[in-house]
C-alpha cells in the first residue's frame, strides 16, 4: 500500500444518509494503481473515516472536472446519484465550478445545479428496461423489474417494505445468475397511498445503505412504466429523506431529461493521516 507522506485534506459528506469521502485530487496524491486499496482502507468504519464510497476529483478536458468513484469494497463504479450531489456541492464550495456545472463520470457527462444544501442532478439516460421477470429466491417468487440508471438496478415492489429482509434477499438477488457477471443493486419499494418508500441493497457496499440516488431514479421510472405514478415522483429513503425524480417521455423505454433533486450535506472537514490506512 502506498504510504501517505503528508496529511490529505478531505470532506465527509452525506447525500440523504449515503455517506462519502471527497478529495480534491487535481494535484495527484494517490497513484492510480493504489486507488482501489486506498478506497477500501479509508472507507472502513471504526478503523478509518468510514463511508459508502470515495470520490477523487481530477481535471477534465471535457467538463469542469471529472471523478474517480470507488465503492467501499474498492470497486470502481460508473455513477452515483447521491454522490453526484455531494460532489457538485463540494466543487462549488471549493471554487472548482460555478453553481451550474457539468462533470465527467464513467457513465457520461453529468449536469448539476447547486442551491444552498439542495442539489439537482441531470442523470445520464436510463437504458436496458426489463419488466416482469419472475425470480425465485429463498423459496419465494418475486416479480423483478430492472433498468440501468448509470449502474444496474433491480426493483421489486413489496407489501411491507419495513418488514423486508433487505440484506439477505438483496445479497441473493445481487448475485443471481440473471444479473451475472456484473451483478446488480436491489431496491425494495413499498407504496402507501401516493407515497413511495424505498430500501436498497447496494452492490460494492454489500449492505443496505440509507439511500441510493440511482436506485431512487430506477424505482421512480419503473413505477411510472407500471402506471403506478407520474412525474414528479417523491420517494422516502431508509434515512427518512425524501428525494424527488422528474422526467419526460417514458414511451417504449425512452426517457428524456431525468432529474434527481435532494440534499447534499457537509458533515465535517479533516485530514487523513498515515494511520488512517493501517
Amino acid at each position: 500500500m502506498q504510504r501517505i507522506t503528508r496529511p490529505i485534506p478531505f470532506w465527509k459528506m452525506s447525500g440523504a444518509g449515503n455517506d462519502f469521502i471527497v478529495i480534491d485530487h487535481r494535484q495527484p496524491l494517490i497513484l492510480p494503481e493504489m486507488m482501489p486499496e486506498f478506497a477500501r482502507r479509508v472507507c472502513r468504519r471504526q478503523f478509518s473515516v468510514g463511508a459508502d464510497g470515495l470520490f477523487l476529483l481530477e481535471p477534465s478536458e471535457r467538463a469542469d472536472f471529472k471523478w474517480r468513484f470507488f465503492n467501499a469494497d474498492g470497486s470502481e463504479a460508473e455513477m452515483c446519484g447521491n454522490g453526484a450531489r455531494c460532489v457538485a456541492r463540494f466543487a462549488y464550495l471549493n471554487g472548482m465550478a460555478a453553481a451550474r456545472m457539468h462533470f465527467e463520470t464513467l457513465a457520461g457527462i453529468v449536469e448539476a445545479a447547486v442551491a444552498d444544501t439542495q442539489v439537482t442532478i441531470g442523470m445520464t439516460a436510463p437504458h436496458s428496461f426489463c419488466l416482469d421477470r419472475q425470480v425465485e429466491v429463498a423459496g419465494e417468487l418475486f416479480m423483478v423489474h430492472s433498468v440501468d440508471t448509470g449502474v444496474p438496478h433491480a426493483v421489486i415492489f413489496v407489501d411491507d417494505v419495513e418488514a423486508t429482509d433487505v440484506v439477505s434477499l438483496g445479497r441473493q438477488l445481487r448475485h443471481h445468475p440473471m444479473f451475472a457477471p456484473a451483478g446488480t443493486n436491489v431496491n425494495f419499494v413499498g407504496q402507501q397511498g401516493n407515497d413511495f418508500f424505498i430500501r436498497t441493497y447496494e452492490r460494492g457496499v454489500e449492505n443496505e445503505t440509507m439511500a441510493c440516488g440511482t436506485g431512487v431514479v430506477a424505482a421512480a421510472l419503473i413505477a411510472a412504466t407500471k402506471n403506478m405514478t407520474t412525474s414528479p415522483v417523491e420517494l422516502v429513503t431508509s434515512g427518512a429523506t425524501t428525494l424527488t425524480v422528474q422526467f419526460t417521455g417514458l414511451k417504449d423505454g425512452s426517457v428524456d431529461q431525468v432529474v434527481l433533486k435532494g440534499p447534499a450535506s457537509l458533515i465535517y472537514k479533516g485530514e487523513l493521516s498515515p494511520e488512517a490506512l493501517l
